[in-house]
């Protein structure tokens, strides 16, 4: 594989609203994309509105950090009414890029905000060098491939193109072909590629065969129930080939993910990518790693075409292997270093002798069991069972703000 290196590559993350996106910069992403309240793919998402991109885009900004919108629905005639006040809107409030599929969303873009830089939407499914020329040859700086392109034809883009490459490297994966999927509009007539997928695929499902009008069942009833679902994507140990494949924007997928998620699976491509690109030579995958994405997956990990035509043992058929989750339990709003006590938001349920774990961006994670806990009044207590509500705690070690006190699920 060539070495194709020539910047370090951009951590792209999810941000399905304003909280997230916040979380997501500070735990390490140079950008984020995020949804508007039109033209995008996550309907069902938190989505931002106007003055939310304002806040959001000052918040990225003044942390270095870039934001997209993504405008990648595949339009009917009826989505240009108002099309050109939206983008234009975008550009006045600062972001970065939209992410679009639509060659005539591409030409309206263009006209209505000429300042605002292009990415060509994975939905385009692009999969050779020849479509990434001509869009390089239209003036776009960057490209989302397919989901189906391999590492080998990465490489060969880059031998063949000038041009900026962005690729997923985590989260679900559609299992239709670079989610061109009409089986949401068949069965709830919600359009997957405008925005309304119902994810029908991970529906359960049993078999029946059609003779002469009649349904005969082609499953006993101890059967496990049949879905069509994909495992999630997971190259956190193949950054290494990432990079030197050339790859410039290296994307985690997630808009509709928690908080949790976001900035667990965000911290730990940031420590990857950092740790290889200071030492090339001398880099060594450490297990803690995998350890630490794990407790945020929710369906097993695959490393979907990259290194080969996925097979079934890439999908998940009937019921999935339980994975070991966690909740996110608390965060960090402030701390004292005089007491060594903490001031945590409640999220989920915890209580006195309770085994939690804290994170934080850039540093190693720690264990603990809750100890000593109080209200804001001072009082002693034995949980924290509502929501939001503001709890003092002891940690064995320093926290800061935005640091998140998670738990396993089913732990008491």
């Amino acid at each position: 594989m060539t070495n194709q290196i020539r910047k370090k590559p951009e951590l792209l993350a999810p941000a399905g609203n304003l909280e997230k996106l916040k979380f997501a910069v500070l735990y390490g992403a140079d950008a984020v994309y995020i949804g508007g309240q039109q033209y995008g793919l996550r309907a069902k998402a938190g989505n931002f509105t106007f003055e939310d991109m304002r806040e959001g885009v000052a918040f990225a900004h003044e942390r270095g950090a870039k934001v997209y919108v993504a405008a990648n629905i595949m339009a009917h005639n009826e989505d240009f009414a108002g099309m050109a006040d939206y983008f234009q809107m975008l550009q006045k409030v600062g972001i970065d890029a939209v992410i679009v599929a639509d060659p005539a969303i591409v030409d309206v873009c263009r006209e209505a905000a000429p300042g605002l830089e292009i990415h060509i939407s994975t939905q385009a499914s692009v999969t050779n060098w020849q479509a990434v020329q001509f869009w390089a040859e239209e003036g776009i700086p960057r490209v989302v491939l397919a989901r189906e392109v391999s590492l080998q034809e990465i490489c060969e883009i880059k031998r063949h193109v000038d041009i900026e490459i962005e690729a997923f490297v985590h989260g679900a994966m559609c299992i239709s072909y670079s989610g061109r999927c009409v089986l949401s509009n068949h069965m709830t007539n919600r359009d997957a590629n405008r925005g309304g997928c119902a994810q029908s695929c991970r529906w359960k499902y049993d078999l029946f065969a059609e003779e002469e009008g009649d349904m005969h069942p082609l499953f006993a009833e101890d059967d496990e129930t049949f879905t069509m679902s994909s495992k999630d994507l997971c190259m956190l140990e193949h950054i290494p080939e990432m990079i030197e494949a050339g790859v410039d924007s290296l994307k985690i997928e997630g808009r509709m993910k928690s908080i949790h998620y976001v900035a667990t699976v965000v911290n730990a491509y940031r420590q990857v990518i950092d740790a290889y690109w200071d030492r090339p030579e001398t880099f060594v995958f450490k297990p803690e790693w995998r350890e630490e994405i794990m407790k945020a997956a929710n369906r097993p990990l695959t490393t979907g075409f990259y290194f080969h035509q996925p097979t079934k043992d890439d999908q998940i058929f009937g019921v999935p292997p339980k994975m070991t989750a966690y909740d996110f339990a608390g965060l960090v709003l402030a701390y004292d270093e005089e007491t060594g006590i903490a001031t945590i938001e409640q999220r989920n349920h915890f209580k006195r002798g309770q085994e939690v774990e804290f994170i934080g961006p850039g540093r190693e994670r720690f264990i603990q069991r809750i100890g000593e806990m109080w209200d804001e009044d001072g009082n002693s207590l034995d949980e924290a069972p509502h929501p939001m509500q503001k709890v003092l705690v002891r940690v064995e070690k320093p926290v800061k703000p935005y640091d998140l006190m998670r738990k396993e699920k089913g732990t008491t």
